[in-house]
């Protein structure tokens, strides 16, 4: 078991929620269904229900499929997707959040997955919203290197089929490890992102 430090990854996509202006929130983004208000309600959502899921506080947030419904931001967001995402990185530092079992969108996983889950949906959905607001990103290299771990475990289980990450991507086994792991999460890399 790998126990990754959430917190210089969420300070990144704090940061780059912080750059959104309420022009961005009704573009397109690399999720087909999610405008960026979309992304950023999921992942202020997914804040959520991680910390809890690290918490063992099980109820609404963590039981709660992530498909249920196309979730939209509340007026108070500017302040609440930073402070969600700051109690995500603070309840995965217990390493007691990486240990037994949890749950999150109502499926039962072991700690280490359930911290695994976050970090890569951290990451992605990183990228999904730099990519969708124009701007440059790198994520964290820990965080990558471990959702880009859990990618590739999630893409040579056979079991898998589509799963919730959708059809795999090629990228060329020489292209940088944020490309091949957003390939691995059903995402083009080449997604031109906004345009003029």
């Amino acid at each position: 078991m790998t126990i990754v430090d959430l917190g210089p990854q969420t300070r990144i996509v704090a940061r780059l929620a912080e750059t959104v202006t309420d022009e961005q929130l009704s573009a397109p983004t690399p999720c087909p269904d999610y405008a960026v208000r979309n992304l950023l309600a999921h992942v202020q959502g997914l804040s959520v229900a991680f910390r809890d899921a690290a918490r063992k506080d099980f109820g609404p947030t963590t039981d709660t499929s992530p498909n249920a419904h196309v979730p939209d931001l509340g007026p108070g967001w500017r302040e609440e997707l930073p402070k969600a995402l700051a109690e995500l990185a603070d309840a995965w530092r217990d390493p007691a959040a990486w240990t037994g079992d949890t749950r999150a969108g109502g499926v039962p996983l072991p700690g280490a997955v359930a911290g695994a889950v976050a970090v890569e949906e951290l990451v992605i959905h990183g990228w999904d919203l730099a990519r969708a607001i124009g701007v440059p990103y790198e994520p964290d290299r820990a965080a990558l290197e471990s959702g880009h771990g859990f990618l590739l475990g999630m893409a040579q289980d056979p079991s898998r089929g589509e799963g919730a990450f959708g059809r795999v991507v090629p990228v060329p086994s020489g292209a940088p490890l944020l490309d091949r792991a957003v390939g691995l999460s059903g995402r083009d890399p080449g997604w031109p992102g906004p345009t003029a």
